[in-house]
């Protein structure tokens, strides 16, 4: 069969690991990697052991100020989307914090290292860090901050499909947010037991744990995570074929985007509905969402999207009969793949686009 969005994969990552519901200042997208790694001498660590740093007789006040520095140049890397470099300055500043024995400074700092580690691609590493963040947490009795450590290890263990070691984690977190009522982390751990089972297949439960966690998430007037956890709920009621009521997460989710300026989960939304209205025939009203899918990556000048677009574009175009459209669009697509040097998936579109020419002879 052949490769595509709509015909066969119904779009990689569609149901929100990524899809990360890492909740830090620094989210960022993802670049080439190279071998840097944690300092030598960090061994991997147990989820119940807690880092054991002595804390000197009054923190050192330079080591801390130069460590808040490199911090911040690091953040500014980050939004440079140089990550390599951004974790090479975090990993100066975790030296500088430890010799302070800055505990707060060690966690932030780990939280970061973790968030860009993950989106490198290098989870092994984002674990880790994640792991020494939530010790750090446990030996402050910072519980809220136990609560995200806990979901964004969780959220790595889903990634690497360690579905029974994921739900576990995220069942920690919801239990520590529960003891501080903490709502915007009950919401939280919730919505990602609902990637758990949604993982697994068990699209009813996963539709009851989105339904529960979109409760704590109004209540907490979280309206990010109310988003994505529509998109989620969206998802499970399209793999459950209930259409209808899928379209109706889709469109509630890109409100709530469109109302913070949340990009990613407005892009999710609108392929949803493209989705949910394809597998429903409404073909109509798949290309009416693929219209506004693609005004909305030209007017932001994202060409991975604008690429999206014109493949499911094509991809409809040939469920419909349309082979003359569908290759038009293949044609648009390799350009912009070419353009942002995406060689695989100009590769993909190349052989489907040979099909289509096949078919017309």
């Amino acid at each position: 069969m052949k490769r595509g969005y709509l015909l066969v994969k119904a779009i990689a990552s569609s149901s929100g690991v990524g899809l990360l519901t890492l909740l830090a200042s620094v989210l960022v997208t993802s670049t080439g990697a190279f071998g840097q790694t944690l300092p030598s001498g960090f061994p991997i660590i147990d989820l119940d052991e807690q880092l054991n740093i002595q804390l000197n007789n009054g923190i050192q006040r330079e080591s801390r100020d130069q460590a808040d520095s490199l911090l911040r140049q690091g953040g500014q890397a980050q939004r440079r989307g140089d990550l390599e470099s951004a974790i090479a300055t975090w990993l100066q500043a975790l030296d500088l914090y430890q010799q302070a024995g800055d505990l707060q400074g060690l966690g932030q700092t780990y939280n970061y290292l973790g968030i860009a580690y993950v989106n490198l691609g290098r989870y092994r590493q984002a674990e880790d860090a994640f792991r020494r963040r939530l010790g750090i947490a446990r030996t402050l009795n910072d519980f809220q901050a136990q609560v995200y450590a806990l979901n964004n290890v969780g959220t790595v263990l889903l990634k690497d499909r360690n579905l029974e070691a994921a739900q576990d984690t995220f069942l920690q977190a919801l239990t520590v947010a529960r003891s501080i009522k903490n709502r915007e982390g009950e919401g939280l751990s919730l919505s990602n037991l609902g990637l758990v089972a949604a993982e697994a297949g068990n699209y009813t439960e996963a539709i009851n744990r989105y339904e529960a966690a979109l409760d704590f998430r109004s209540a907490a007037t979280d309206r990010l995570g109310q988003a994505n956890t529509r998109n989620n709920l969206g998802d499970a009621y399209r793999a459950a074929k209930r259409q209808a009521e899928a379209q109706i997460s889709y469109r509630l989710a890109r409100i709530l985007a469109e109302d913070s300026r949340d990009l990613t989960n407005q892009f999710r939304a609108l392929r949803g509905l493209v989705l949910s209205h394809s597998a429903a025939r409404e073909y109509q009203l798949a290309f009416r969402s693929l219209n506004q899918y693609i005004a909305l990556a030209q007017k932001e000048a994202n060409r991975s999207e604008e690429l999206i677009a014109l493949r499911l574009f094509a991809e409809l175009s040939q469920v419909t009969g349309n082979l003359s459209n569908a290759r038009t669009y293949y044609i648009q697509a390799i350009a912009v793949a070419n353009a942002i040097g995406d060689t695989q998936e100009e590769t993909f579109l190349r052989n489907d686009l040979a099909q289509i020419l096949y078919e017309q002879r």
